[in-house]
């Protein structure tokens, strides 16, 4: 009883000799020793993080760490009706108010130039000026124009063979897609967010960078979003096989983006793209659970 009424608030992460040897630091003149000052809050993080390491290493939980990799949408998503309402509203609003382009005081340039011909009243000096110079006309302009609209195909929206194939990331480009990995997990394979396990002496964004790295044939590059988890999921082993030293597992969650592309799709790939709404055909209920909470569905 008399121990815990003088332990100092951190004295579970330090040990009392070990606060008495910095505190000598602190007390120290810096100019005569060279050493560095340290606060009582110092000494604290310090420990903290100490004790931390110690606590993952010889935690009964197994530590892992998961990767949600999300590809944003790539084109927009199409107008509700009231949306489109409202974008019509938003473009008269714009054409009333608006001022004549380039191109149109062009036109009236050439309109006006055109009736001073007709009426004998155009100054030949005006195409002097010019020299050799072909004078390009505003209607001339028009016309080539249309005829590269007229060549212009644009891509389609929806491409049927590509949308059902799940193993390609460019699937719905209208929508944000999740990948998803198969794992084994004990005797069964199952669908899940890339993961693998925590090792000794790296963060856990670092375990979760390493998860998505290492999947076979895959060379992702990705954006992660903070070096926060943005959830955890955990589970026990069965009773039969539970011991003291371990209880379960806990996964990490990281988000990340993908960036520059999705690499070339590989035969026989253990990956998939889907949409939010159909991760429940390859989520377990319990695990989805946890997923959904952080994926947001653009």
């Amino acid at each position: 009883m008399q121990q815990k009424k003088m332990a100092a608030p951190c004295g579970r992460m330090a040990s009392r000799p070990l606060l008495q040897f910095m505190s000598r630091f602190s007390r120290s003149p810096v100019g005569n020793t060279g050493f560095r000052q340290f606060s009582s809050a110092t000494i604290c993080r310090a420990a903290f993080q100490i004790n931390e390491a110690a606590e993952r290493a010889n935690s009964p939980w197994t530590l892992m760490a998961a990767v949600c990799l999300q590809r944003l949408p790539v084109i927009s998503a199409d107008c509700i009706p009231i949306e489109q309402q409202f974008k019509q509203m938003l473009h008269q609003i714009e054409l009333e108010k608006s001022v004549l382009s380039d191109h149109e005081l062009r036109l009236l340039e050439d309109a006006e130039r055109m009736s001073r011909k007709q009426a004998d009243d155009y100054d030949s000096d005006e195409e002097d000026s010019h020299g050799d110079q072909e004078i390009m006309m505003a209607q001339d302009l028009e016309d080539i124009w249309e005829q590269k609209m007229k060549s212009f195909q644009p891509a389609l929206r929806v491409r049927a063979d590509v949308d059902k194939d799940l193993t390609s990331a460019e699937r719905c480009l209208a929508d944000s897609l999740v990948l998803l990995a198969e794992q084994e997990v004990g005797d069964e394979k199952l669908w899940l967010l890339p993961q693998t396990r925590w090792q000794e002496g790296e963060t856990l964004r670092q375990t979760a960078e390493r998860a998505l790295t290492s999947l076979p044939a895959a060379g992702f590059k990705a954006t992660f979003l903070g070096n926060a988890p943005c959830g955890v999921y955990k589970y026990k082993l069965p009773k039969a096989i539970r011991t003291e030293n371990s209880i379960g597992t806990k996964v990490f969650f990281f988000k990340a983006v993908l960036a520059d592309g999705a690499p070339p799709k590989t035969k026989k790939a253990p990956f998939l793209w889907v949409k939010k709404s159909e991760l429940q055909k390859y989520l377990k209920p319990a695990y989805m659970m946890k997923v959904e909470r952080f994926i947001l569905d653009l």
